[in-house]
């Protein structure tokens, strides 16, 4: 069996130039290193480097853009939240699992945080347990963590519950972590914003949103009705004969193409979309959406430098 980071990383380097490695790496040391005043070592500019962090005196020496390390001022931990749900058994906008989206993103960063040498660590569970991996940072680590949120899926019989992982988090974490938060389309709750400010008061976090696929076909979002494609859908296979993987409830095929369900459908999703983003900018979190396997790395690097930038 092929491993989940030989999978990963396929994605990363799937340019023969290696140039969005490159730009990853560079966005990751930008965001999550700390900074000093104490000089560590200097190294080659990679593309997606801070301009500021050039050392313009080595760089005229060596004849060649260097860049200035200096020593972290803390260790860092990222800290994984994974929804592990049965929700994550359906779709995905690009009509693949949910599941495996959620494992690349969750190892393409995860793979970052262990090639820049911070540890990782994983909340992972659904509404009947929560469950903590210690801390890991190597790739055995990373790829036995993958695996256990894949296969936690898998086994799951219980709804998602995001507010879950977050309640543990705020009441069991108190180091300093980066939390990134990996989840899907489901509304947010009143108890979501408050445990957020908790967690901002002690965390940078950043929040990871799966998209889920669409619920009929010829248009509309699955809004309201989240979650909603049978997994069985696989890409090929018909958009019709869907089913809610929570209650089970069969989407009747004459829904499909209905202009009224597809208006009300889009306009809930609207509705949630716009609460989540005011929620996130109200708590100053990093957001990022990903529909689809073949986006995941552009999207992931356009958040990194989204947020890198923003604290310049």
């Amino acid at each position: 069996m092929t491993s989940l980071i030989t999978q990963v990383k396929s994605k990363l380097f799937i340019r023969s130039t290696q140039k969005s490695m490159h730009a990853l790496d560079g966005a990751y040391a930008s965001l999550l290193r700390g900074r000093s005043l104490d000089f560590e070592d200097l190294r080659p500019y990679e593309y997606g480097d801070q301009v500021r962090d050039i050392d313009w005196r080595a760089t005229a020496k060596q004849g060649e853009p260097l860049i200035k390390r200096t020593k972290a001022t803390r260790m860092h931990t990222v800290l994984f939240l994974v929804d592990a749900g049965r929700g994550m058994k359906a779709l995905a906008e690009d009509e693949r699992p949910k599941r495996d989206l959620a494992v690349l993103i969750a190892g393409a960063l995860g793979f970052l945080t262990v090639r820049h040498g911070d540890d990782f660590s994983m909340i992972y569970g659904d509404a009947s347990r929560v469950r903590r991996l210690p801390p890991g940072g190597t790739e055995g680590a990373l790829e036995h963590a993958l695996r256990t949120i894949s296969a936690a899926i898998d086994a799951s019989d219980a709804p998602n519950d995001r507010d879950a992982l977050l309640s543990y988090t705020a009441r069991n974490i108190s180091r300093h972590s980066i939390v990134v938060i990996v989840t899907d389309e489901a509304p947010m709750t009143a108890d979501t914003d408050r445990l957020l400010r908790r967690l901002k008061v002690q965390h940078d976090v950043l929040w990871l949103t799966v998209r889920d696929a669409e619920i009929v076909v010829a248009g509309g979002r699955p809004g309201m009705f989240d979650r909603l494609v049978d997994p069985a859908n696989a890409p090929g296979a018909g958009l019709t004969h869907r089913r809610d993987v929570d209650t089970g409830w069969a989407i009747p095929d004459f829904v499909h193409g209905d202009a009224e369900v597809m208006a009300e459908l889009a306009a809930q999703e609207a509705a949630d979309t716009a609460h989540r983003n005011d929620v996130l900018r109200r708590n100053e979190i990093t957001h990022a959406e990903f529909g689809g396997q073949d986006a995941a790395v552009p999207t992931l690097l356009a958040m990194l430098n989204r947020r890198s930038h923003a604290r310049l």
